[in-house]
């Protein structure tokens, strides 16, 4: 098979999806690869600021439709047990991948997306035009492609990117449970070598997510030995373990995630969601990010098809801009706040000045979140 596209996707996740809605919305044709069937669940820590609520609403998809858990409060625990808690400035909700990509699909697919399940092999760029090899249908060329291939792949290595070539010491390992802990609230939980979010999503079911560094981890024997012997010495942590019912027949897991910088353009490829990078799940905000992301691409992308943008340099040029105008400070105050929650003394310091000055908190909080797009 040897198809001709305007534009073609590969990643079906959250960005990707609301990459294709959008430039659909627009009138352009749109093909996506994505190589696993929906719905699935992911490691994600399944909370979302409001500040997309307006754009998701644009694009006829409201999350309301899907009975998200409105989140209003965040609650933080340092590894020892002491807490600061405060009222987040824009609020969120709690919505499960396995819902929300799944009702995106739905969404394109009846905006008219061209959907094929797939495994993309490679990506070659040579004038002016991709073409893109398959597993099993073959070769696609476009005019414009959009890497939305998530946190870690396999193109990521055979693209050679910078990032892959180092290796990464985190691992994230999420569930569902069935328990009892306020709706209201995400929280964020610290053990020693990593933290632990907690927050419902639909059907009252609670999302655990948790990341964790590799040397912490392997000294144990299997995941609820790593669990009983290191987050339970969080007091906090220990309860809601102790309380819930897991849901899942074993936790999902995912090793060497990447926090190092990514290119939001590489090869011509316009990456985005956490394929141009990731921020750390501390501040819970990634999957904002994504949709963020997508929508800042999709826009550009409009606009050098209908020739406002005169040449593909000055579309990448911009999309790099725009880029690290809305998330290069976010990702650097993530970075940051990762370093200090991983230090026991420092993060002890940094409670006690919250606890202390409460105020100082929201403002933090902003400074990982954007406002509400219009």
């Amino acid at each position: 098979m040897n198809s001709e596209n305007n534009i073609i996707i590969i990643g079906g996740g959250l960005a990707g999806l609301t990459c294709a809605i959008h430039l659909l919305k627009a009138g352009f044709g749109v093909t996506l690869i994505e190589k696993n069937l929906y719905p699935q669940h992911k490691v994600c820590g399944e909370y979302i600021s409001n500040e997309v609520l307006p754009y998701l609403k644009w694009l006829d998809a409201d999350p309301a439709q899907l009975n998200p858990t409105e989140i209003t409060r965040l609650f933080v625990s340092s590894a020892s047990g002491k807490i600061i808690n405060t009222a987040l400035p824009l609020g969120g909700f709690g919505i499960s991948r396995f819902t929300l990509d799944h009702f995106l699909l739905e969404k394109a697919l009846q905006n008219g997306l061209a959907f094929i399940n797939d495994t993309v092999n490679s990506i070659e760029f040579k004038d002016d035009t991709f073409s893109i090899s398959t597993a099993k249908n073959g070769l696609h060329n476009a005019k414009i492609v959009i890497g939305a291939f998530g946190k870690r792949s396999s193109l990521d290595q055979k693209l050679e990117r910078k990032f892959i070539q180092k290796k990464s010491p985190w691992l994230a390992v999420k569930a569902h449970y069935k328990g009892n802990i306020p709706s209201d609230l995400v929280a964020l939980h610290n053990f020693k070598g990593g933290y632990c979010g907690v927050s419902k999503v639909e059907n009252n079911l609670i999302n655990i997510c948790y990341l964790t560094d590799y040397e912490s981890f392997k000294a144990y024997k299997s995941i609820p030995d790593f669990q009983n012997k290191v987050l339970y010495k969080n007091p906090w942590l220990k309860e809601i373990f102790e309380n819930c019912i897991p849901m899942f027949d074993q936790p999902l897991t995912i090793s060497q995630i990447s926090f190092e910088k990514k290119e939001p353009v590489y090869n011509h490829i316009l990456m985005i969601g956490d394929t141009a990078g990731l921020i750390h799940p501390l501040c819970g905000n990634g999957m904002a990010m994504a949709i963020h992301g997508a929508k800042i691409c999709a826009e550009l992308t409009i606009q050098f098809l209908n020739g406002n943008i005169l040449s593909r340099t000055g579309l990448e040029e911009k999309y790099e801009k725009e880029w690290s105008r809305n998330f290069k400070s976010r990702l650097a105050i993530g970075k940051l706040l990762s370093a200090i929650t991983r230090n026991e003394i420092l993060f002890t310091l940094l409670l006690n000045l919250l606890i202390k000055f409460p105020s100082v908190l929201p403002k933090i909080i902003k400074k990982t979140h954007g406002k509400p797009i219009i």
